[in-house]
């Protein structure tokens, strides 16, 4: 579970929906934080006219009280002026040293998917903790978490992965799936010579196979495809899928490589991505 949550509300459905997913995640003693991010002095007109900063910042403090009544949760509340959301959650999360960053879905695209908007996207690419996106009507479906999942390939992130999964099962006593994809192997897009493909992909998926019936614990299998395709319809087979972000050297953050990044647009279930410092 997560000691400090920060979750981006803005009144509208989806910050609604990271609400519900931030208690879901929370620990019983844990602090959350509802935020609301406005343009303050960064947008030009307000800038120009000092009183409408004040008319602003006494906008964002009303609707924080209004979500948090209506959300029925204890919560201390935040308004802070940045150039984007992403970037005023980012500077958020780190002054009060948050461990996890909540936000819903933006409103485009089909229903019950996980859509972020770009500019969102982009801010929180690089964020010091995880970040987790509530699947779009999570508010007014808030299923169990009977099952999470885990985007498992035996690297040091899917480790971090694993072990966080297994922590927010043991708490809402759910089980962990892992799913394992094989994808083609480099060479076989090189044209160099090696193995036959197909005799290839069969040792890998075995390989891959006997990897996770090593997880104690874990309901694991490995399947051959595109990983961030295969990992987006695992989500229909669990309530909270888990993965951990690239890994560059010592840095602490959070960033998104291909799958990751593709999933925030396409999983179809609420999604959590771990920064690789997260074990």
């Amino acid at each position: 579970m997560f000691e400090n949550v920060i979750v981006g509300v803005d009144g509208r459905p989806n910050g609604r929906d990271a609400i519900t997913l931030a208690t879901r995640l929370l620990a019983p003693e844990g602090k959350l934080t509802l935020a609301n991010i406005h343009g303050g002095a960064h947008n030009p007109v307000h800038a120009s006219t000092p009183g409408r900063l004040t008319e602003e910042s006494e906008a964002s403090r009303e609707l924080l009280e209004r979500e948090r009544t209506a959300a029925e949760v204890q919560a201390e509340l935040i308004d802070h002026a940045a150039s984007s959301p992403g970037r005023g959650l980012h500077d958020l999360a780190e002054q009060q040293d948050a461990d996890l960053l909540v936000v819903g879905s933006c409103s485009r695209g089909p229903f019950g998917r996980v859509l972020i908007g770009d500019d969102t996207r982009t801010s929180l690419n690089g964020a010091p903790c995880a970040v987790a996106v509530a699947t779009r009507g999570y508010a007014e479906h808030p299923v169990p978490i009977a099952a999470i999942g885990v985007g498992y390939d035996g690297s040091p992130e899917s480790e971090i992965a694993l072990l966080r999964a297994r922590e927010l099962a043991e708490s809402n006593r759910a089980l962990v799936r892992a799913l394992e994809v094989v994808s083609i192997p480099n060479y076989a897009l090189t044209g160099f010579g090696g193995p036959a493909l197909g005799e290839s992909i069969e040792l890998m998926i075995a390989e891959a196979t006997e990897r996770m019936a090593q997880l104690e614990g874990v309901d694991g299998r490995a399947v051959y495809g595109i990983p961030g395709e295969e990992l987006a319809a695992f989500g229909e087979e669990v309530q909270l899928l888990v993965v951990g972000s690239r890994g560059y050297g010592p840095m602490k953050r959070l960033i998104l490589g291909s799958t990751s990044d593709y999933l925030q647009r396409h999983a179809r279930c609420s999604l959590l991505v771990l920064p690789r410092s997260a074990g």
